[in-house]
């Protein structure tokens, strides 16, 4: 049997758990957030933020993970999110005291939340660049417009959102609506009141941002 949740986690977009009973595989999407995993064979990893859908291999066993919200995980990984754009890589080249972290990881009734407590422990040694929730939320206003709000050159947001997010201010803008139409998508919500609800031109236009940026149709992609 193979299942998967989440549960929200102070301070962070969400833990979660998937056990997979056979060998199977699972469809990653880009969400604009970063990953900490942690497996009892293959041990701790991050998913970087991409840029396209891509699926991948599932062994049998139980995988746990933190996900940071966009444009918090490169904080507490000490790295610029476009470093690690589409990447999958030990946690190891990145923190330097995972041994006791996984042996922590081990013996814990709950991973999960021990995985959520070395991320919030990262963070407030190394808190978000302040402007990453203002740059995330700021979906529909023209680049030259935001820079101008915050502050900052084009060239500077180009650059601060790289380095938080992974993309540019209007890729990142891309892949979160992506995402929110995604999430409604799940709750069984008609594809053209999504359309209508996340700013896409029409149902048609949905289509095919969501087949540009998953690589298969919104029904595929959320089909159990």
């Amino acid at each position: 049997m193979n299942t998967y949740f989440e549960r929200a986690a102070a301070g962070l977009d969400c833990v979660w758990q998937r056990t997979s009973g056979t060998a199977t595989s699972g469809r990653v999407v880009p969400d604009g957030r970063t990953d900490i995993i942690w497996t009892p064979r293959d041990g701790l990893s991050v998913a970087g933020p991409d840029t396209v859908g891509h699926v991948t291999a599932l062994s049998p066993g139980e995988m746990f993970g933190v996900r940071f919200g966009p444009g918090v995980g490169p904080s507490a990984l000490g790295v610029p999110a476009h470093v690690l754009r589409d990447l999958r890589v030990p946690l190891a080249e990145l923190w330097d005291d995972v041994a006791a972290l996984e042996d922590a990881l081990a013996a814990a009734a709950d991973p999960c939340a021990v995985l959520a407590d070395a991320a919030r422990h990262r963070l407030r040694t190394t808190p978000p660049d302040p402007l990453t929730g203002a740059i995330a939320g700021s979906a529909g206003t023209p680049v030259a417009a935001l820079a101008d709000d915050l502050g900052l050159s084009t060239r500077q947001l180009h650059r601060r959102s790289l380095d938080a997010f992974g993309y540019g201010p209007k890729t990142l803008h891309r892949v979160l609506r992506f995402d929110r139409a995604v999430k409604l998508a799940w709750t069984g919500a008609p594809f053209a009141d999504i359309a209508h609800r996340t700013g896409y031109a029409d149902q048609a236009h949905l289509s095919r941002e969501v087949k540009d940026l998953a690589g298969v149709p919104l029904g595929q992609l959320i089909r159990p």
